[in-house]
């Protein structure tokens, strides 16, 4: 599987996008910076998205993904999430008012895009993945993610505070590559983390010792006015498993344990 970070910060400005990953550029995970990062024909080729929670970071380019690639596919985008989210999708975003109903548009049969409703820990076969959803600490029943394909699977939890669910469920798996979870906010601000669901260089270092050993730990979701902060704090952990998601448009190749730019 080859991981593109089209966004990977817990903000927006210069430099900095949110939350996006697109495997083998036809599954993508979130939508904080599809839409600036890709052409409108590499959006198109996208087949399937799975939306981590309802957060504006996380979901706000399905609106302009929608748009960019109406009348343009053969098969609407089929998203995937957890009721709760898909409903907050279609209610606050598609709704006709903020953004035209995109899962009507062209038609009802024949949508742009389309919601299907995921159960947490049921396994479900997506294009050519498997993907085994979990409840995360984070508000609106957010999910983290295990996506499987060809033997090799890969844990996201992206948006999370401290939990334990995804990580008693990550031990079962024997073929996990690596494990990509988030560091927000510096411990400093450690009652702002808990508070909303998030982590810091302390909270992740208690967490570490849950997940299972020996795989890469990559953090993202880094708020940018406290990243070299944040960054400090990290590099103190002495944790030889961590590394930091440097910038937008690392492509991490798992097949081959190689790292490229985009």
């Amino acid at each position: 599987m080859k991981v593109h970070v089209l966004g990977g910060h817990g903000g927006q400005a210069k430099g900095f996008a949110t939350t996006s990953f697109l495997i083998d550029q036809i599954l993508l995970l979130d939508c904080g910076a599809v839409t600036t990062a890709l052409t409108v024909e590499e959006q198109s080729k996208i087949e399937n998205i799975l939306i981590s929670h309802c957060h504006l970071d996380h979901t706000k380019d399905i609106a302009f993904l929608c748009d960019n690639c109406f009348g343009m596919k053969q098969k609407p985008f089929e998203v995937y999430s957890h009721m709760t989210v898909n409903k907050l999708i279609k209610t606050h975003i598609l709704n006709d008012m903020l953004w035209p109903d995109f899962s009507v548009l062209p038609s009802a049969s024949y949508p742009t895009i389309r919601f299907n409703d995921l159960i947490p820990e049921k396994r479900i076969h997506i294009g050519e993945y498997y993907v085994t959803p979990i409840r995360v600490n984070h508000p609106l029943d957010a999910m983290g993610y295990i996506i499987e394909k060809d033997g090799d699977a890969i844990l996201f939890t992206v948006d999370t505070g401290p939990t334990e669910r995804i990580w008693e469920i990550a031990h079962t798996f024997k073929n996990l590559r690596a494990i990509f979870t988030e560091v927000s906010f510096p411990n400093a601000l450690q009652n702002v983390a808990t508070l909303s669901d998030h982590h810091t260089a302390l909270s992740i270092s208690q967490e570490i010792p849950k997940m299972p050993k020996d795989l890469p730990i990559i953090l993202t979701h880094l708020k940018p006015g406290f990243r070299a902060e944040i960054m400090r704090e990290i590099s103190e952990l002495n944790e030889p498993r961590i590394r930091v998601l440097e910038r937008d448009g690392v492509i991490f190749d798992f097949s081959t344990a190689k790292e490229q730019s985009a």
